[in-house]
């Protein structure tokens, strides 16, 4: 039972590390490509992220992606996204919307893997802060 018990905690101690890291990432992106907005509408197509996204100050949940400043995917293949501002959370929604979207941030083998298309921020007139220029990349 005391096996059991540590398991569960140390599992929920890596979880809310995740959960902490993501919310900084997140933060960290947002202000960047925003850097002038004290409140940052975000439409996700994943309800269950809305409760990291709330954490985050000046960032507002909507629920119609009209009005949303940016749209981050998790799963949404066919989500009419216009001119919007599209940042993708997962490689297989970064690879299908590629063209379109200004980055993308995906776990892989555990660690964070933080991507922004340089062609893709210049067409959304989105220049990024020092710090983010490492992630910068030519060409997917």
């Amino acid at each position: 039972m005391k096996k059991l018990l540590l398991i569960l905690i140390s599992a929920l101690i890596l979880a809310a590390s995740g959960t902490d890291k993501e919310i900084h990432i997140y933060s960290t992106i947002l202000n960047a490509i925003f850097p002038n907005k004290k409140v940052i509408y975000v439409w996700l197509d994943n309800p269950a992220k809305r409760k990291i996204f709330q954490k985050i100050k000046g960032v507002r949940v909507v629920k119609n992606h009209n009005k949303a400043d940016i749209l981050i995917l998790y799963k949404s293949f066919d989500v009419p996204t216009d001119d919007k501002i599209i940042f993708a959370d997962g490689y297989l929604v970064f690879e299908h919307f590629k063209n379109r979207l200004v980055g993308g941030f995906y776990w892989q083998k555990g660690r964070p893997n933080l991507v922004f298309i340089k062609k893709n921020l210049k067409d959304h007139n989105i220049s990024l802060p020092a710090n983010l220029k490492d992630y910068i990349e030519d060409d997917m």
